[in-house]
């Protein structure tokens, strides 16, 4: 079965590989205005006035057509992605928006389901629809497929266009041919580490001295004169004095100057 070129109508070549990325069997095609500056597309003044705006109810395909490079020795493919809006009943071609820039497909400011479509004919004339998908579920599978369009491009992270030209046929040959290296059975691996991630000495201690030591000793205790002058000085009252002590400091009353009683009592 021939394939024919989504966007031209034309036929491809023979070795030329499709593949449907995406497929929304009713959309609503709108002829809307320019956008507002500041704005954006707005989805509600398409669908004012009773749907005035609306001029077709078409198929929506996202479509991707790898072509091989003539004359190339390495399998390299020019890879494009084409969104078509076609006759649902008779898949005749209504218009094509050839997806080589993520400005081709626009968000509205007003809802998820809408869409601002640019597309292109043979001639290169350019011309902005509005799509509405009737389910948010079908928009948001399109986003999706937009997004997967984008990595095959090889567009990365960047808002430019496609590379235009890929190695497909590399790109499978390298997975399909992924190299085994597994170890076998009675293999072994040698690996030799630098010296400083060798076996670490263990720290030698640092030499204690006196001095580090002193610090965490205890202070002597007090001498008996410093003891009693502190008890004196904080107010303590000393022991009273022993038996012996007192019959020692005893006078007698003769050493005192008294009478012993020989010459009686004072009258």
């Amino acid at each position: 079965m021939e394939s024919i070129d989504p966007a031209t109508g034309r036929t491809l070549p023979s070795d030329a590989i499709q593949r449907v990325l995406f497929v929304a069997s009713l959309v609503h095609v709108y002829n809307i205005p320019p956008m507002v500056p500041g704005k954006g597309h707005v989805a509600a003044s398409w669908t004012a006035d009773d749907n005035k705006r609306q001029i077709f109810t078409a198929r929506l395909r996202v479509i991707e057509t790898a072509i091989p490079v003539a004359g190339s020795t390495d399998g390299e493919e020019k890879v494009k992605t084409d969104i078509v809006l076609e006759d649902s009943s008779n898949g005749q071609l209504f218009a094509a928006a050839p997806y080589t820039a993520q400005a081709v497909v626009e968000t509205v400011s007003d809802s998820s389901r809408f869409f601002a479509l640019r597309v292109q004919d043979e001639a290169g004339r350019k011309a902005s629809l509005g799509v509405g998908f009737e389910e948010r579920s079908d928009a948001f599978d399109f986003g999706v497929s937009l997004q997967e369009a984008q990595k095959t491009l090889s567009w990365g992270n960047q808002g430019g266009g496609p590379s235009g030209k890929k190695p497909a046929a590399l790109e499978r040959k390298d997975s399909a041919e992924k190299r085994d290296l597994s170890l076998k059975e009675g293999e072994t691996i040698t690996i030799n580490l630098p010296g400083r991630f060798g076996r670490r000495k263990p720290d030698t201690p640092p030499e204690s001295s006196s001095g580090g030591l002193s610090s965490f000793s205890l202070p002597p205790p007090p001498s008996s004169s410093s003891s009693s002058s502190a008890s004196r000085g904080s107010g303590i009252l000393p022991p009273p004095p022993s038996a012996s002590s007192v019959r020692q400091k005893r006078l007698s009353a003769q050493e005192l100057g008294f009478d012993d009683g020989k010459f009686g009592e004072f009258a």
